[in-house]
């Protein structure tokens, strides 16, 4: 017996965006010319031209992070997935972490390593000042076994710049890890990802890169890769584990052959493309 639609279906016109000039914190304006690159007929993910355009891609966002790590690409979310992505690949369960908190974010990040299992310690500063080096170095020499140290080098809800220099070498005289937010810096300010020693590192394509939100980039060390293939415990997320998303942005180990892991936002990838060449 066949059942009628109760309901009639919506008249919706096709939508029309309305021309805005975008100069708040994110997202910013984006060219011409990533909206046309964003508007190319879509391919697989896996398509040889998709792989060159992503080895690409890679390269240039080695560039602009100022890096040599072999583990740089994008995430496929914004950059609060990016956070995640390196959260939940460098902290374990019982980990003991300190996050400088200045601003929205450092309270984010912290609110995400918790998530994660760990035992966080914070450090707090006013909204509106940078990350006080003092108190992060008084933190670690408090915490002797800390694992990772987190901050935001620009703090999107108040535009606080902090000394990301002083701040790795705090954690690196420590034995521990470093994460960095650069959601804002990117592209804006000097990011220079070797000389700082960082070693988890997340951005975001909608602030300094001028393209559409939806792609977060992330750079990780050597240091940060042998740390997530040594865990104790497996990442909390599939989706973000890099041990398997390597196999797609790197290729099989062994083969070379890119594997599928998840189905790639391949226009918003190219959109990234033409983005970082703008910039390049």
């Amino acid at each position: 017996m066949s059942q009628e639609l109760k309901n009639e279906p919506p008249l919706v016109d096709a939508f029309q965006s309305p021309d805005r000039l975008l100069m708040g914190a994110g997202p910013s304006r984006v060219h011409e010319d990533v909206l046309n690159a964003m508007s190319q007929t879509t391919i697989g993910h896996l398509d040889p031209a998709m792989v060159a355009m992503m080895d690409e891609l890679k390269d240039m966002l080695r560039y602009v992070f100022q890096t040599g790590n072999a583990m740089t690409f994008p995430v496929s979310g914004p950059g609060s997935l990016g956070m995640e992505a390196c959260v939940n690949n460098i902290v374990e369960p019982g980990d003991k972490v300190i996050i400088a908190i200045n601003g929205v974010f450092g309270t984010r990040m912290a609110e995400v390593t918790r998530r994660a299992g760990a035992e966080v310690i914070v450090t707090e500063d006013d909204w509106g000042t940078a990350v006080d080096p003092n108190k992060v170095e008084d933190a670690v020499k408090a915490n002797p076994d800390v694992k990772v140290v987190g901050f935001v080098h620009a703090e999107t809800s108040t535009g606080a710049l902090s000394d990301a220099a002083t701040l790795c070498r705090l954690a690196k005289d420590a034995g521990a890890m470093s994460i960095v937010d650069t959601v804002t810096s990117l592209g804006g300010v000097p990011v220079n990802i070797d000389v700082w020693g960082a070693d988890a590192v997340y951005s975001g394509t909608q602030k300094c890169l001028s393209c559409p939100p939806g792609l977060s980039p992330v750079t990780f060390s050597d240091q940060a890769v042998q740390k997530t293939l040594d865990r104790e415990t497996p990442v909390q997320s599939w989706l973000l584990d890099l041990s398997l998303v390597a196999a797609y942005w790197q290729g099989d180990a062994k083969s070379g052959a890119r594997t599928y892991h998840h189905t790639a936002p391949v226009n918003a990838l190219m959109g990234l493309h033409e983005a970082l060449r703008r910039v390049v």
